[in-house]
């Protein structure tokens, strides 16, 4: 089935998502791409031992419209539930799009499942931003998951002496931080802060990106979180954007992913951007109870067209 074929894609239930056939990317020749459409779709299921009240959450799953040469065909959100819910949707102070899910009693289960349709096409160019955002407090000051120790400032320091400036900096710590941090699971969580993860030497994506964020920012580098997908891993993934001056008023976001110490590329899918994990988190939310819920998730990512140029 063709991604362009947006009536179809509407009118299919969960189990026609699940049955989409998927590409191999490992089968698409991505230097001669010239747009490629792709499939993402998730599934969230929270249970309770009992039931729950003024349950308010929040997903940031879904893309913007449009987003450098990202753009979304289209989206669906389902909120299951046996108690009556309200969903608003909004955009925060970054473009990204946010859903408040409210339910005042949830018994023992509430199911998410979303999916949505998004085309690249490499020629439409970077993401751009105005000029002020070199200097925006928001990309160039610390937060609480970025905030560096000492151990953080010698490093930064020691890459500052070797004159390099601008997007090359940027890569020499986009490769610094993949060499340096080790890729391990169960080790951090969503709460652990760059200058934890560093004194560990190891962390997951979101951890690289809080270490390469704070790295950025000690050496002048406004630099932002990006939360997205990554063909062929099973997880969300993180990475940065370091905002570079592309003269006459123009900034470009430059894609950095510090997990693989490359650029990101094509198989990155962009959903979030904001200062740090927090901005971004995928799911969140707060809710009254004596008891945590159990949270249960899957997702499959793809591509399900791709046009050549040549």
């Amino acid at each position: 089935m063709s991604a362009g074929e947006n009536s179809d894609f509407l009118s299919l239930d969960h189990s026609d998502i699940a049955a989409v056939d998927l590409l191999d990317p490992g089968s698409v020749d991505w230097p001669r791409v010239g747009r490629t459409a792709f499939l993402v779709h998730q599934q969230l299921r929270y249970e309770y031992p009992g039931t729950v009240r003024d349950l308010r959450h929040r997903l940031m799953i879904i893309a913007p419209p449009e987003y450098g040469d990202q753009r979304r065909i289209l989206h669906r959100l389902d909120v299951e539930c046996a108690a009556p819910s309200t969903t608003t949707g909004s955009e925060d102070e970054f473009g990204n799009l946010a859903f408040d899910i409210r339910v005042d009693s949830v018994p023992r289960v509430i199911a998410f499942e979303a999916w949505m349709v998004l085309e690249r096409r490499p020629g439409f160019g970077p993401v751009r931003l105005p000029e002020g955002a070199l200097t925006d407090q928001r990309y160039t000051g610390s937060t609480r998951l970025t905030q560096p120790d000492a151990a953080l400032e010698a490093a930064a320091r020691r890459h500052l002496e070797s004159g390099e400036q601008g997007l090359g900096l940027a890569g020499r710590l986009n490769r610094w931080v993949q060499e340096t941090m080790r890729y391990a699971h169960d080790v951090t969580t969503v709460s652990t802060t760059a200058a934890e993860a560093f004194s560990l030497g190891s962390g997951v994506c979101q951890d690289n990106a809080h270490v390469m964020l704070a790295m950025c920012r000690l050496c002048g580098l406004p630099a932002r979180y990006v939360s997205g997908h990554l063909l062929g891993e099973g997880g969300t993934h993180a990475w940065v954007e370091v905002l570079i001056d592309g003269g006459a008023g123009d900034v470009v976001a430059h894609a950095l992913d510090p997990t693989h110490g490359v650029d990101a590329g094509p198989r990155h899918l962009t959903v979030a951007v904001g200062r740090d994990y927090a901005d971004v988190a995928p799911t969140s939310g707060t809710f009254t109870a004596s008891y945590p819920g159990e949270l249960r998730s899957t997702k499959r990512v793809g591509v399900v067209q791709v046009d050549y140029t040549r």
